[in-house]
This record gives structure tokens, C-alpha cells and sequence, in this order.
């Protein structure tokens, strides 16, 4: 059995797949690497039979018909033989000191004995266009260095939330939890660090940048005017999301720390959703804000009102257009501190 999959997601991916997959690489024969070919129509089709053909003991293609980002990450889950399970989109790569540092980790704890569920790294926003790097780390509030627990945990700042960029899953827990992305949507990455969650008993956070996420392309799905384009996808994720902790609340407030850590998670992406409504300005936008702030009061009062009545939740439903600017210059103060989109 391998050690870690590698599931790597490309649609028409053919002028970056090559500097992600030469990335993944150094992990030899203890990983592998399943390139999903999601329905691309340049060459990457192409490429990925090239890499499988030049690296048959490490490599395996899929192709599929375009199905979108969660659609191939299905596909590589299903296909994965590894204990662990990582996603790294096709633009982006690793960094090969924590690599290597990660695979010696993973190494331990699989022959150990210690079932461990989620490891946990930093990752930078590599922006291309203004030449600058910024790193999140998880310091602030993860051990580090070592097993630990839900209760060891401390308070994430706001901003300060686990994306996939950070993750490496055991893959029998994602199987357990039944994970499944909605097909053709956007921002699915969003639901594959949140549903895991109250499945995970043990993480490890090693304090190394190890994930590349490149940003400033034109097309990319978080620019804030692709964002907005695709505002419909991004409160289907946002209410699935609030969906899911309801019906799991109990399993989920089980932990006090894990419940505060997953709001705090629901509390920006509901923030994001309401500000690229307000930032659009149209008045079918605002409708669509009320409307996901009405459903989550319908859904579950137990959620709204801890939403409603956070800092962020009190900010983003000021009246009137004054209300509006507020909300919008808080954002423009994250973005800049954060250096999303």
C-alpha cells in the first residue's frame, strides 16, 4: 500500500500541470499521484498519459467527462490506495523540505501504532502579479510538533481558518464520513475541510510551508469578479455548509473547541457570500444577501443567532447603504491583511 495519494484535479491545465507534477515527484515509490483529466479539450490528455507512461509504478491517469473541481476529486478518492489523501490543484505545487518532512511524519504514525486522522501544515498565497508571498500559518492556535486533540486546541483568530491547501486526511476517514463535492461548483474546497471535522479525533500541525497556492491568474476562481459571476455556487456551498452543522449539531458541539473552531469557519464564508452580494451592488444582489440570512434563521435559530450576533454577522446587516460601505471596507481590510483574491 502506498503511503499517500495524490489527487491532482486538471481541466485544460496543460501550461502549468507539468511544475505541479514534477513537484510531487520526490515522494518516490511511498506515494502516488492520480491525475484526473476532468473532460480537458487542450492537451492535457496528452501530458498526464505521458507522465503515466514515464512513471508507471508511481502514476495512474483518470479521464473523465467535465464534471468540475469536486467531481475530480471524487474520482481521485475513490480511486486512492493510499492511507493518507491530498488534493493539490494542478497550478499550484509543494515545497520539497516539508514534503519530505511530511512523508517522514506520515511514516511514524502508520507503523506506529497512533491513528493519526489530519495533518496539518502552512501554505502561502504566491501572487504572481504583485511578486509577493504571504504565508498562513496556524501557530497562533495548534500545538505544534506533536498528537493532539480537540480540547488542546486554542482560539483561531477571525481570517484564521484550515483550508485544503493545508491538509493531508487519513483516507479511510473521508471514506467513513461518506465525503462526497457537489459536481459543477465552485468553492467545494471550502466543504472538503468542514464535513471531515467532526470525524477527526487526532491532527498534527507541522509549522513549514509546504503548499504553493499560486494566485493572480485571470480566470481564477477567486477573484473577486469571478467570485461574483459565480455568486449562485458560492451560497449553495455557504448554505450547504450551515446545513451540515445543523444536522450534525450535536455531534459537532460534542467538543466546546471544535464547535467554536467550525462557527468561526461558517462565519467567514457566510461573510464572504454577504460581502460579494453588497460589493456587486445590484438590487438583485442584496435580495440574494436577505435571502441566505432568511434561510439560515429558518434552517436553524440556534446557529443564526450565534452568527447574528458576532462581530462580523452585526457588521454585514447594518441598514442602508452606509451599512453596506461598512461591511465593504471591512472586507477591503481583511483582503489586504489576508492577500485573497
Amino acid at each position: 500500500m502506498k503511503l499517500i495519494s495524490f489527487a491532482v484535479p486538471c481541466y485544460n491545465s496543460q501550461d502549468y500541470m507539468r511544475r505541479c507534477i514534477d513537484s510531487l515527484l520526490p515522494g518516490g515509490n511511498d506515494i502516488e499521484i492520480i491525475i484526473v483529466d476532468d473532460g480537458s479539450t487542450d492537451s492535457t490528455y496528452e501530458i498526464a498519459e505521458e507522465y503515466q507512461k514515464k512513471y508507471p509504478e508511481i502514476i495512474r491517469v483518470i479521464h473523465k467527462s467535465n464534471g468540475g473541481h469536486g467531481s475530480a476529486v471524487n474520482s481521485g478518492l475513490a480511486a486512492a490506495k493510499g492511507l493518507y489523501f491530498k488534493v493539490v490543484d494542478s497550478d499550484d505545487r509543494l515545497e520539497k523540505p516539508a514534503y519530505l518532512k511530511i512523508l517522514k511524519i506520515l511514516k511514524k504514525y502508520a507503523y506506529s501504532g497512533k491513528t493519526l486522522d489530519l495533518l496539518i501544515s502552512n501554505f502561502f498565497y504566491d501572487n504572481k502579479d504583485e511578486n509577493t508571498k504571504t504565508t498562513m500559518r496556524y501557530r497562533s492556535f495548534l500545538p505544534k510538533n506533536r498528537i493532539f486533540g480537540w480540547n488542546d486546541i486554542g482560539i483561531p483568530l477571525k481570517g484564521s481558518y484550515i483550508l485544503m491547501h493545508s491538509v493531508v486526511y487519513r483516507t479511510q476517514l473521508l471514506r467513513k464520513c461518506r465525503l462526497v463535492l457537489p459536481e459543477n461548483t465552485f468553492y467545494v474546497d471550502n466543504l472538503f475541510v468542514f464535513k471531515p471535522m467532526p470525524y477527526v479525533r487526532t491532527m498534527y500541525y507541522l509549522d513549514m510551508d509546504f503548499y504553493d497556492y499560486i494566485i493572480g491568474r485571470d480566470d481564477q476562481s477567486v477573484r473577486e469578479d469571478v467570485m461574483i459571476s459565480r455568486i449562485d455556487q458560492q451560497i449553495r456551498v455557504n448554505k450547504e455548509m450551515y446545513r451540515f452543522f445543523s444536522e450534525n449539531y450535536d455531534r459537532i458541539t460534542a467538543s466546546r473547541k471544535r464547535a467554536r473552531y467550525m462557527l468561526n469557519y461558517l462565519e467567514i464564508i457566510t461573510a464572504v457570500s454577504s460581502i460579494m452580494l453588497i460589493r456587486s451592488g445590484t438590487k438583485d444582489h442584496i435580495a440574494k444577501k436577505d435571502e441566505l440570512w432568511q434561510y439560515m434563521k429558518e434552517r436553524d435559530r440556534r446557529i443564526y443567532r450565534k452568527l447574528r450576533i458576532s462581530v462580523l454577522g452585526i457588521g454585514l446587516n447594518l441598514p442602508g447603504k452606509w451599512g453596506r460601505s461598512i461591511a465593504s471596507g471591512v472586507y477591503s481590510i481583511f483582503r489586504n491583511i489576508w492577500k485573497f483574491n
